[in-house]
């Protein structure tokens, strides 16, 4: 009966701070999405790279919005291995965007750290892996 105790820890992402997290993912998978669209669909051939990682980065904030949604066991590890993804995400291409500025001709969600966004795609993954670290199952 371990999933009976965690009902009040999985209770608490949908409360407080749990939902403005889920809120956010909700917002930038929309965002990047309809951006990463917009940008394969108009002008694909003018920077391939960046709209192919823009809509990566919207696949990953939708797996991540869909894990904390679901809750539970599966929608944990859904959410944990997707803001894992986006956290390396932007790192690695916040990096390689501000070291190769030629790869990328236009802007992606996670270049140069997010910047385009308030670096919001920066601190986001942080906050979405204490949250879920701290509302972790009890045994």
């Amino acid at each position: 009966m371990p999933e009976a105790s965690s009902r009040p820890r999985d209770a608490a992402l949908g409360t407080g701070i749990g939902r403005v997290l889920l809120l956010a993912y909700g917002v930038f998978a929309l965002s990047a999405s309809a951006r990463a669209l917009v940008q394969i669909t108009t002008h694909f051939d003018e920077a391939p790279l960046a709209y192919l990682l823009s809509a990566f980065a919207g696949l990953v904030y939708l797996s991540a919005t869909v894990g904390l949604a679901v809750g539970g066991a599966r929608g944990r590890l859904i959410a944990l291995v997707s803001c894992t993804i986006e956290l390396l995400g932007v790192l690695v291409v916040g990096a390689l965007s501000i070291a190769d500025a030629v790869a990328f001709p236009d802007d992606t969600v996670w270049s140069r750290f997010g910047s385009g966004y308030g670096y919001v795609p920066l601190v986001l993954p942080f906050i979405g892996l204490w949250w879920i670290w701290r509302h972790r199952p009890s045994r």
